[in-house]
């Protein structure tokens, strides 16, 4: 009997996964135990191992297909046995098919007149402009769909300037082919096609794009986005273009956890079994700071606020395959030790790929620490890990004049802290005084908690 091969849920807060690669192909013989195919949730990677035993009868999805999760990508089982079954659009056709009929017959007679005329074709009003589908008929979208022409920007005949079947066939004979490899760097680099190409038929070529709109051909590469890479930059286009983002900068006199810094790296050598680290040592800070204001311990949704009893603080972890935040559930709970422990495991699961996508979800986390210190970035502007109110950029160590204890001037080592915060969610004061509580932790910290 047949078997489906189902996309898995890693995670509740999984919906969906991109294929990466299928190990094996269509007709393969597969063992129980065999890496089938990889596929990627929004930051980590997994491979699908098979269940079962028979031949890969079919394959419904390609590389780089983003599909739901608990959808059946392929089937296995004796050569010969039907798969249709399987398929995860079976009855679709059917229904879509029925549907498209039931639109063709909602067709106003004078549309459907209008398609079927044989009356010479007449370029429409130039000031004709499509708005939307409801511009173009049923039969006319499919023809354009069918034959790949993007009908966005064709006018149309029609009554009230509805594109009909007769301006797809015309823009069909007056629109120059394109081959595959010109048609996917217009695509990627937004060049504009010639009126008439050099290759056979006046078809456009990749070369024929080159010489009349890319001087610097032969001086790059095209590269196209990851699939990570294009998460992660629609998540921060979301982030800034669905909030009310204001930062607030100040800096915090470092000589304390400098001290505790080199007390810790010590103990260390000596065979502590912690190696407590300045970034342990702020998020720490942070979670201190929070439980005084839990007013940015929040998620904005909506209408509502949802407040926070517990802290899950999130971490900016950088990785070859991009930029993740992991959560650490309920960091209050935490000693120092413990937290130093946390971050750094879940930091090792990021960068082997393996962390638990449910960590990375922007919902797991109340609150995120992202730290450029060791970039020796001075001041910068993180952006909010959405539903989250707040996250606080740590910057490298400076050393400025101020005041010594002895009333003399001197050079003191000053940490910059950047808050963003959703000003949606909280005003300036109490982003100001979450700030200072920050900034008084890390400058009070007790230097007994490593024991």
């Amino acid at each position: 009997m047949a078997e489906p091969i189902i996309m898995p849920r890693q995670g509740q807060s999984v919906e969906s996964c991109i294929i990466t690669e299928w190990h094996k192909k269509k007709g393969e013989q597969i063992k129980k135990g065999d890496i089938l195919f990889a596929y990627e949730t929004d930051k980590a990677s997994f491979e699908e191992e098979s269940e079962h035993e028979g031949i890969l009868l079919d394959i419904f999805f390609d590389d780089g297909d983003e599909v739901p999760v608990l959808t059946n990508v392929g089937v296995i089982g004796k050569e010969g046995e039907s798969t249709d079954e399987y398929k995860p659009d079976k009855g679709a056709g059917t229904q879509d098919s029925a549907s498209k009929d039931k639109e063709l017959d909602e067709t106003t007679p004078m549309e459907k007149e209008s398609e079927e005329e044989s009356a010479p074709y007449q370029q429409p009003d130039q000031e004709t402009v499509r708005i939307n589908d409801g511009k173009i008929s049923p039969r006319a979208k499919r023809l354009a769909n069918d034959k790949g022409l993007d009908y966005a920007q064709i006018s149309g005949s029609g009554p009230e300037g509805r594109i009909i079947e007769r301006d797809i066939l015309h823009a069909l004979d007056t629109t120059p082919k394109i081959t595959a490899k010109a048609k996917k760097a217009m695509q990627e680099e937004e060049y504009s096609a010639p009126s008439e190409g050099s290759g056979l038929g006046g078809n456009i070529t990749y070369s024929d794009l080159s010489a009349s709109n890319n001087v610097y051909a032969e001086d790059h590469e095209v590269m196209p986005l990851s699939n990570i890479r294009k998460r992660i930059a629609k998540a921060m286009h979301a982030s800034l273009q669905n909030s009310a983002q204001l930062t607030h900068h100040m800096s915090a006199d470092a000589r304390n956890i400098l001290r505790l810094r080199k007390i810790a790296k010590k103990k260390s050598e000596e065979g502590y079994a912690y190696n407590i680290t300045l970034n342990d040592m702020v998020c720490y800070a942070v979670i201190r700071a929070l439980l005084k204001h839990p007013e940015a311990n929040v998620h904005l949704i909506g209408d509502s606020m949802r407040q926070f009893k517990k802290i899950h603080l999130g971490l900016a972890v950088d990785t070859e395959r991009g930029l993740m935040v992991p959560a650490i559930k309920n960091a209050d709970d935490l000693s120092l030790t413990g937290l130093s422990s946390q971050l750094k495991a879940v930091v090792e699961a990021c960068r082997k790929g393996n962390i638990d996508p449910d960590l990375l979800s922007g919902e797991a986390a109340t609150f995120t620490v992202s730290n450029l210190g060791n970039y020796g970035v001075e001041m910068f502007t993180p952006v909010l890990n959405l539903p989250q109110a707040g996250i606080l950029g740590v910057n490298t160590i400076i050393q400025r004049p101020a005041p010594l204890n002895d009333g003399s001037f001197g050079f003191v080592p000053y940490m910059g802290l950047s808050l963003t915060y959703d000003h949606r969610a909280l005003d300036g004061g109490p982003a100001t005084k979450l700030l200072a509580a920050i900034k008084t932790e890390i400058e009070n910290f007790d230097i007994t908690t490593l024991d």
